[in-house]
């Protein structure tokens, strides 16, 4: 038992060194690097143009590994595209097809038919209602460029990211009032392209491409969504944000932003189906070539581009489309730019036939529990009740009814060793250092009470899957973002705004604005530190003086370290702490073991010892 515990104790400290070596080393060094980055640029701005005749070679790759999609156009802009100008004035600056639905705005630009300004208007950037609506898409030439295009390749003159295209005058996207645009190529094509997009974030694109001329011409459909910049958070283990994708037999492909600056190129086996894109934390394009069913085989690809200004991407290029003469043939291509809401995205992949589209949510290992938990638990808790905090005290609440059976039997076993503990501490003073001996008498007083030394322990290993998959489902769901709970807790994504510096409120001096992050101390950290000691100390003070001061300090530190993490998290660990707390005080009561509480407290602080083990 004393091992398992100790094992136990290693993987704890583990966790917190290196979420403290996070937290205080890297994310600083992260930040400091992306201020340097962003003022290097600021000072610097690249203007070079790229070439427009074949697609850049992305960084670190070479020019075989990128010749299968070497043909998609890049713009000239693009080598310039990030922090040129203001928003508002690039998108002044070009003719536009409006956007309008229940919740995107925007337009589409008729230079290259490119999706370059959208927002949602049901999110905000900040919990403030009065500040801007979040932008997913961004042109070229704004800060935070962000562009998806479709076009063709194949011939001179093909459709591309340079090409005009002509619109109906005072045109607008809605869902009931698709928009078609038109395009003449000088060797007899003419493509009319019909935009459709439907209440959500699903964008339909199909082309009539009609050959006027005597011969057949070849053409090469291709689609690409770019951008320029990374999060603004620093990257954590729990959550991939990056290029994303399921094409090919080996399915979801997932690279990080960093991953994929330094591989320059990633080009998957061809695939007939899937879908490709960029993800961040609750917001993703995604690529969806054909429109989710059987298609022409394409090539996918994942880049990262250092030509002008740095930008990662993930394109696709069909095989070679014949269009025969005096015939017309029809190409389709869907675009996802919004939010990643789940019953949104689940509707895509059934109602569009698009493959494993629920892997666009980093549902992570525990995907079987994780997704479910979320689906069936919390979710319908939250839209029955209206309040998300709600949701996540009742769905601990029901985990624990769960797993009751298990967690009793791991008290119950805790219970009955801290009984049999004056036998123990007998046998361990009669045999002193003959540690085969102890060893011994110590199995035959556990055959004797049938005590299995173990028991605790295995129980709370199966429990650890299904509350990692709680934490993630709190960490990554886009409705807990500016989700409020009560008093001061107006969003649930975000850290807890109070601090013990400002006596939690009552005198706002601006302290987050001087202090770091990590010893602000709100209100909900320190009851989770809290509830952490007094589940600790419940149990008996272990007899090596090195765990006694793990278990000491170990709910200070968690205490500070989770100052900095989103309210839901530290809320539902505070609950399933005081839960915690509870059922084991009741179980040990039951079973005739004496909670050690009191005792452990007053020796902690050198007022009294803890009663002999």
């Amino acid at each position: 038992m004393d091992n398992n515990r100790n094992l136990f104790l290693t993987i704890a400290l583990s966790v917190g060194i290196l979420s403290l070596w996070q937290i205080f080393y890297v994310n600083p060094r992260i930040e400091d690097q992306r201020q340097a980055e962003i003022a290097q640029q600021a000072a610097n701005p690249q203007t070079t143009p790229s070439s427009t005749a074949a697609g850049d070679i992305p960084a670190g790759s070479a020019t075989s590994n990128a010749a299968s999609n070497g043909d998609i156009p890049q713009a000239a802009s693009d080598s310039a595209a990030n922090g040129i100008a203001d928003r508002a004035s690039v998108l002044a600056s070009s003719e536009r097809v409006a956007i309008d639905t229940d919740l995107l705005k925007g337009s589409i630009n008729l230079k290259g038919a490119r999706f370059d300004d959208l927002s949602l208007k049901n999110y905000h950037v900040t919990v403030d209602k009065s500040s801007p609506i979040v932008d997913v898409l961004t042109p070229a030439g704004a800060d935070r460029a962000y562009i998806a295009e479709f076009g063709y390749a194949g011939f001179d003159g093909a459709p591309g990211p340079s090409t005009t295209w002509t619109a109906p005058s005072g045109a607008t996207l809605t869902p009931s009032s698709p928009v078609t645009l038109t395009y003449e190529a000088p060797n007899g094509l003419t493509f009319n392209r019909t935009i459709e997009i439907d209440d959500q974030y699903l964008f339909t694109i199909t082309d009539a491409v009609e050959n006027t001329g005597a011969e057949a011409v070849s053409i090469q459909n291709y689609g690409r969504t770019t951008r320029y910049f990374k999060p603004d958070t620093a990257p954590i283990f729990i959550l991939h944000e990056g290029m994303v994708g399921v094409t090919g037999e080996k399915g979801l492909l997932e690279t990080t932003f960093s991953e994929m600056e330094d591989d320059g190129s990633i080009t998957p086996d061809k695939s007939t189906d899937g879908w490709l894109g960029i993800t961040d934390k609750y917001w993703a394009t995604a690529l969806i070539p054909g429109g989710g069913g059987a298609q022409t085989p394409f090539q996918p690809r994942y880049s990262y581009f250092t030509q002008g200004t740095p930008r990662y991407q993930s394109d696709y290029l069909t095989d070679a489309i014949s269009v025969e003469a005096g015939a017309t043939t029809t190409v389709k291509a869907q675009l996802f730019a919004g939010a990643k809401k789940t019953s949104i995205i689940d509707a895509y992949e059934d109602s569009q036939g698009i493959r494993q589209f629920e892997l666009m949510i980093d549902w992570g290992w525990f995907h079987f529990i994780t997704k479910p938990l979320f689906t069936y638990i919390m979710n319908p808790l939250y839209e029955l009740i209206g309040n998300f905090g709600i949701a996540i005290l009742l769905t601990t609440v029901i985990v624990k009814a769960v797993f009751f059976p298990l967690a009793s039997k791991s008290y119950k076993s805790m219970a009955r060793m801290k009984v049999m503990q004056p036998k123990m501490a007998e046998i361990k003073e009669k045999y002193g250092d003959d540690r085969e001996k102890m060893q011994k008498a110590m199995m035959e007083l556990y055959k004797k009470e049938k005590i299995n030394p173990v028991a605790g322990c295995w129980p709370m290993l199966v429990q650890i899957p299904v509350f990692f998959a709680l934490y993630k489902v709190i960490y990554i769901t886009i409705e807990m973002r500016h989700a409020p709970f009560f008093g001061w807790i107006q969003d649930l994504s975000a850290p807890d705004p109070s601090s013990i510096w400002e006596l939690f409120g009552l005198i706002p001096w601006g302290a987050a604005d001087v202090l770091p992050p990590f010893v602000l101390l709100g209100v909900w950290p320190i009851l989770m530190g809290i509830t952490m000691f007094v589940q600790m100390q419940m149990n008996p003070a272990p007899p090596d003086p090195t765990q006694q001061m793990i278990f000491r300090w170990m709910p200070i530190v968690f205490t500070f370290m989770l100052s900095t993490f989103p309210a839901g998290l530290v809320i539902y660990w505070a609950w399933n702490n005081t839960l915690s707390i509870i059922q084991q005080g009741y179980i040990m009561k039951k079973n005739g073991a004496e909670i050690a509480l009191m005792d452990n407290v007053k020796a902690m602080f050198g007022k009294g010892s803890s009663k002999p083990s």
